[in-house]
């Protein structure tokens, strides 16, 4: 039976050749917009992969395909990668709409299965492609690229060894201005980043959500606050915004025992912990409530610098190689798009409280 394996701590060196066991694994890639050219640039650069093909509807992405990769085969139809038998996986680096579909014809194919976030438009899609890549005996790896940068994964680690203490609070800012999606809200957009990392760090799930939003320029929600409700009192908040005069991604854990605070923009002291806590000596009485506040050092851990895409395609290539179930698989995905689900059920109530 399949077991979940953490990921690798090191990066594949660019080197084109079969390993030693024969066990390359050659990749389609459907999808070349904005994503896309990261994804095809770290496969092509992974010694036991091999590019068997890019696809894309874009005459002009098709063109920047064959500039930056002349050795890779380039198409417009998504059918000679999916019916491929010389194809083992597929990545689809495409918009959410399409998700479903081409995740399913690569399944019904035997191909493994790389999808971009959020996993599927709603959790009855995620669950059947979950069923079918069981059925078939196929991974599915969904693009939660974050728990593989350095900074979640010691984020992680200090969690793992109860350096926070109890978790009482996540509130993470996800701004800027723009990048307007035209089939999605900002909800759909930005939020599956911090929502995958609260599901991979928080080890229990959200038992409810709350969620407001204002659309103000194309009929999707641009600005949203997300608050989601987990057992034993910890409580969740997330700020996504497409109007944002500046661009923020900032993340605040607090624990019972320190504190911590996560810049993603900054590429010096990306992460801070914090020895600053509050204990209660004494609560007899509103009155006599005895408050004692620590203000300790801070010390900034030192991260990987390793570009998470890489690390994160390398191990999805030996979750496949191995037969391991990644940590974010299929599940995963599902769980984040029943958190975006019940999301948009809230906005859609004016902020009503809806139960996972």
């Amino acid at each position: 039976m399949a077991t979940y394996v953490t990921p690798p701590d090191t990066t594949i060196v660019p080197q084109r050749q079969r390993n030693g066991r024969g066990e390359t694994i050659r990749f389609g890639v459907i999808g070349y917009g904005y994503w896309g050219p990261n994804v095809v640039r770290n496969l092509d650069q992974i010694q036991t992969v091999d590019l068997a093909g890019v696809c894309d509807m874009s005459a002009l992405a098709r063109e920047r395909v064959q500039k930056a990769h002349p050795h890779v085969e380039v198409m417009s139809d998504p059918g000679q990668l999916l019916t491929s038998p010389e194809v083992d996986a597929i990545a689809v680096v495409t918009p959410v709409w399409t998700h479903f579909e081409l995740a399913k014809a690569a399944l019904e194919n035997g191909k493994h299965v790389f999808v971009e976030k959020p996993f599927a438009s709603n959790s009855a899609q995620a669950q059947e492609l979950i069923e079918l890549a069981e059925k078939k005996n196929l991974k599915i790896m969904v693009d939660h690229t974050f728990l593989f940068t350095g900074a979640v994964r010691k984020i992680r680690q200090l969690l793992d060894e109860n350096i926070l203490g109890n978790l009482y609070y996540y509130d993470s800012t996800r701004v800027n201005l723009g990048l307007f999606q035209h089939d999605v809200n900002v909800i759909w957009d930005l939020a599956p980043h911090d929502l995958s990392i609260m599901d991979h760090l928080i080890q229990v799930r959200p038992e409810a959500i709350v969620a407001t939003g204002q659309s103000h320029l194309n009929g999707h929600e641009d600005v949203a606050f997300i608050t989601l409700y987990f057992p034993d009192k910890v409580i969740a908040h997330v700020n996504v915004n497409w109007l944002s005069p500046v661009k923020m991604r900032t993340t605040l854990i607090g624990g019972e025992k320190k504190m911590l605070v996560w810049n993603d923009l900054t590429t010096d002291e990306q992460l801070r912990v914090y020895d600053k806590g509050v204990s209660i000596t004494s609560r007899e009485g509103v009155y006599n409530l005895l408050v004692n506040y620590r203000s300790g050092d801070m010390w900034a851990p030192k991260l990987e610098r390793a570009e998470a895409l890489t690390r994160e395609l390398t191990y999805f290539v030996e979750c496949i190689t191995k037969d391991e179930i990644p940590i974010n698989d299929g599940k995963a995905g599902l769980r984040v798009v029943k958190m975006l689900e019940a999301s948009t059920k809230s906005i859609r109530q004016k902020g009503a409280l809806v139960y996972l």
